[in-house]
């Protein structure tokens, strides 16, 4: 699988650099794309990279960025989409501002992603979309309505364009983490702490518990799940659980 062509949206940090920099290590040439900083990211990784900042919210921005990756070095045969935000509120709280940025950063934008690569993967014979969803992708999860929404959203998309593209040397996975040791979910830590009272080393060890292995689930290892879906290509249309065992199917 050497030598490919990867776009990991998301990749400033946390599990999108994580799978940046394991890409790049398996010999393939990264875009990286973020609204922030990417240097450090980039700087990180071992092979040949390429950096372009954008908002994913803005429908031009993918084609401005996909655009640029095909200019300097062809057509995007990686695809991990990997940019996504979390917000934590009963129902009757969010607002319908908050579903629709969710539903937008979330959902649309990797289907604006998918959409635009998948001609190119298509035309080549060859091509690895992989979604980063999340456990609420698989289940219910109180206070996360427009969240879990647009996570099971994301995995329907999975699941529609690998049936729709099977036989063409494309496939497309879903990975769904749960509680990872990132940025993110410091922010979650901090308004758990916020909300309740607790210190932010007991709200991180309530998160740690919702998983059978009593941790966090570290970023390598949602990017080992990543690999296995860009290696295989007898896996496709599947949701690949990393959440120490909260979800067993």
């Amino acid at each position: 699988m050497a030598g490919r062509i990867a776009l990991v949206t998301g990749a400033g940090r946390g599990i999108g650099a994580a799978v940046a920099r394991r890409l790049s290590a398996a010999g393939h040439r990264v875009a990286l794309t973020a609204r922030g900083d990417l240097a450090p990211a980039a700087a990180a990784c071992v092979g040949e990279t390429l950096a372009v900042q954008g908002d994913l919210t803005d429908p031009a921005a993918v084609e401005r960025i996909v655009g640029t990756v095909e200019e300097r070095w062809g057509p995007v045969e990686i695809l991990v989409a990997n940019a996504g935000a979390a917000m934590s509120a009963p129902l009757t709280r969010t607002t319908d501002e908050d579903w629709l940025r969710l539903l937008e950063l979330n959902l649309t934008a990797p289907f604006r992603c998918v959409r635009r690569v998948v001609p190119g993967m298509v035309a080549g014979g060859y091509g690895r979309i992989v979604a980063v969803a999340s456990v609420a992708a698989r289940h219910g999860e109180k206070y996360l309505a427009a969240y879990t929404a647009s996570k099971h959203g994301l995995l329907g998309l999975v699941r529609a364009t690998a049936a729709e593209l099977a036989g063409t040397g494309v496939t497309a996975n879903a990975v769904c983490p749960g509680y990872v040791d990132t940025p993110m979910t410091d922010a979650s830590v901090a308004t758990i702490a916020a909300r309740t009272g607790r210190t932010p080393a007991e709200a991180r060890a309530v998160l740690a518990g919702k998983q059978p292995i009593g941790r966090l689930v570290t970023v390598d290892e949602v990017a080992d799940a990543v690999l296995l879906c860009v290696g295989t290509a007898a896996v496709t249309g599947q949701a690949i659980n990393v959440d120490g065992g909260a979800v067993q199917s």
